[in-house]
């Protein structure tokens, strides 16, 4: 009897897709969303914060009054109107018409995941390599795959990525005859780390790519979100030229729009025009003209403010339960922007050994394994704030201190179990401890 798959297209798939696998966040939704389980594993903004009366009115007024436009189909660069709002936005980070930042410029998008795919298919063929930070985005860690390309890590510290390690990684693939296609960063409150690079570092970093011919691609879809002051101005404020600039309103209105954008040289503009239109033709008139009317209408700015306000005070929660809770060894990251802590074990417990265990005790956390290319990480675990109340980030921080207690003391009475990895650093490079 000959052996069979589950998988009846496995010899008809093409080459690209062998080896892929679903993402360590997306196999824990399913458990995590039940309302028993104290979910510290998605990365989903408070909705609620914002005010759903007024914007259920104003999506209504969009369908009945103006559905022969938002319902219809659209341009594939995105309209004009969202565009010029996009611009606005920026220009309160640092990236306006003094920088070469013009709507012309701007490609809307769907969320800023295709927003990622789009620069990987311009630029990516298979074998090529991608430099990151390590941990770095488990999405983009996806559309690399998805591209045949081969990501190396980069380690960061609390300061952000490693100046002086990305010198060393361009060094190494240099000479193993490798191609560096770019740079993917989020330097300014990192997913999964919660660090920001530095003021200092922005400038060495900007300055080690471009003597290396390395193009950046800066994701920025936290850069708004800060708690203490504001934030380093985006590295696309600094440098016009080899800088793809990528964020959303995913994070700063509403997720369920799907829309994000890509601010790119004006070379490339017409490139990802084309290369979007192939892949959905148009993004949604009615999600764009949604945004559009919310940021000519709505107190937008105010809204951000309730937002950093919110999260504050969960992370807060969250640091302070880590503080009281945790056993010794245990270290972690301190924000000041965005929605996730990264926490270091103590040493010899494994983040993704313990998910079913933490499970049946009613909490979700995502394994830094999933943050990694190359299955480092499982030391570590990704925690976020933004959703669940302060009260319940608490008891959710209760339960899993005691799931961890109760695997160091099996591991004092039966001894290691089950794999240790690499708990810091990058693919090539040592790292510091990020806490």
């Amino acid at each position: 009897m000959t052996g069979t798959t589950l998988d009846d297209y496995t010899d008809r798939y093409a080459r690209r897709v062998r080896g892929m696998t679903a993402s360590e966040i997306r196999a824990l939704f399913a458990v995590a969303s039940r309302p028993e389980v104290v979910s510290l594993a998605g990365g989903a903004p408070y909705i609620a914060a914002l005010p759903l009366d007024a914007v259920g009115e104003m999506l209504g007024k969009l369908g009945s009054e103006h559905g022969t436009t938002t319902l219809q189909y659209g341009i594939g660069q995105g309209t004009l109107e969202l565009r010029e709002r996009i611009c606005e936005v920026m220009a309160d980070s640092g990236i306006d018409a003094s920088c070469g930042a013009s709507p012309d410029d701007v490609v809307v998008t769907v969320g800023g995941q295709q927003a990622l795919d789009l620069v990987a298919r311009l630029f990516l063929d298979p074998g090529d390599v991608v430099l990151a930070e390590g941990p770095t985005y488990v999405g983009a860690l996806g559309v690399f795959q998805a591209a045949q390309a081969q990501v190396v890590h980069v380690p960061m510290d609390d300061d952000g990525l490693i100046p002086e390690a990305l010198e060393v990684a361009i060094a190494d693939q240099a000479r193993a005859g490798r191609r560096v296609k770019f740079l993917y960063t989020i330097p300014t409150y990192q997913n999964p780390a919660g660090v920001t690079l530095s003021e200092e570092r922005r400038e060495r970093v900007l300055d080690i790519c471009e003597r290396a011919g390395l193009l950046v691609v800066e994701d920025d879809p936290y850069g708004q979100l800060g708690f203490e002051g504001e934030a380093p101005r985006p590295l696309r404020a600094r440098r016009r030229d080899g800088v793809f600039y990528l964020s959303t309103f995913s994070k700063t209105f509403a997720p369920g729009l799907r829309v994000g954008w890509i601010l790119a040289p004006h070379a490339v503009r017409d490139k990802l025009v084309i290369a979007s239109e192939a892949q959905i033709l148009c993004p949604s008139a009615f999600a764009q003209a949604a945004v559009t009317t919310y940021l000519s209408t709505m107190p937008w700015r105010e809204q951000l403010k309730v937002y950093r306000e919110v999260y504050r005070e969960r992370r807060d929660a969250l640091l302070g339960a880590l503080h009281d809770l945790m056993p010794e060894g245990t270290t972690w990251t301190r924000p000041t922007g965005g929605l996730f802590v990264w926490a270091s074990l103590p040493d010899g417990l494994d983040a993704k050994a313990m998910v079913p265990r933490s499970i049946a005790a009613r909490v979700a956390y995502v394994p830094g394994t999933g943050f990694y290319a190359d299955g480092t990480g499982t030391g570590n675990m990704r925690l976020n704030f933004s959703f669940p109340t302060p009260e319940r980030i608490r008891e959710g921080v209760r339960r899993l201190a005691r799931v961890m207690e109760q695997e160091i003391a099996m591991r004092q009475v039966f001894g290691p179990v089950g794999p240790t990895g690499s708990r810091r650093g990058g693919a090539d490079v040592p790292g510091p401890d990020l806490a």
